[in-house]
């Protein structure tokens, strides 16, 4: 899919996002509806297979939920349930998925997924292999996922970022400069190395990181409703990245 809607943030008129798409289809579903919903469905179910791991669901039962939930959603049965988090689609989904952790403990399990039927494909290979990378401090589900959630924005923008770079190679060398400046690393010796001076260096890292603040607000406009939260947002997940 193509990424049309992904215009700048600060034109006048706010541009029609995957989420602002679903929110507005919610009562009649589309194609495109049904579509923009898959994509974040794909790109954002992780966040929320680390909050069930963390609850205390073993790695099958996690896996079993989070993909009986992503069934459920993908028919935009909770749309309509769910009315007062359509905000910020990190927000309506993690209240959603409460709410179907909540109705699969009052049944029996097997019965209401039909023997594990799984109809929304995820990898659980990959899922156990990053949730064992997750750090093994206090942090509750939410903060996990929260934290998830901001991450692969981050991780998505980084990696348009890369693409869009023309050299791929600079691109990895100042990588770590583009949430700051990182202990260990200088301006100068980073410079001669490439052959440049400092100050031409600094240019670069600065054009670099304006446009990866672009990117990010980019990807959290696709999940808000409006313009008017994206700041508040971008704020609040970039908090959540450094618990």
């Amino acid at each position: 899919m193509g990424r049309g809607s992904e215009q700048s943030p600060h034109i006048t008129q706010f541009p029609a996002t995957r989420w602002s798409l679903i929110v507005r289809s919610s009562q009649r579903p589309t194609a495109d509806s049904r579509e923009a919903l898959e994509i974040l469905c794909s790109n954002y179910w992780y966040p929320l297979y680390a909050f069930a791991r963390r609850q205390g669901e073993k790695v099958e039962d996690a896996m079993d939920l989070t993909q009986g939930f992503f069934a459920r959603l993908l028919e935009l049965q909770f749309l309509k349930d769910f009315d007062r988090e359509r905000g910020r689609f990190r927000a309506f989904l993690l209240a959603a998925f409460r709410h179907h952790i909540s109705n699969e403990r009052d049944r029996q399990r097997a019965q209401k997924r039909g023997g594990r039927n799984r109809t929304f494909p995820l990898d659980m290979n990959d899922a156990e292999r990053r949730y064992h990378m997750e750090p093994t401090d206090s942090l509750t589900p939410e903060r996990i996922y929260e934290r998830r959630w901001a991450m692969m924005l981050i991780d998505r923008a980084l990696e348009r970022l890369r693409l869009a770079s023309r050299d791929s190679g600079q691109f990895d060398r100042l990588r770590a400069f583009l949430t700051g400046d990182p202990p260990g690393l200088s301006y100068s010796a980073l410079a001669s190395e490439m052959g440049i001076s400092e100050g031409a260096l600094k240019v670069v890292v600065h054009r670099l990181r304006r446009r990866f603040r672009e990117f990010v607000r980019e990807e959290i406009a696709e999940t808000v409703a409006g313009p008017e939260e994206i700041g508040e947002e971008m704020r609040y997940l970039l908090s959540a990245v450094s618990l």
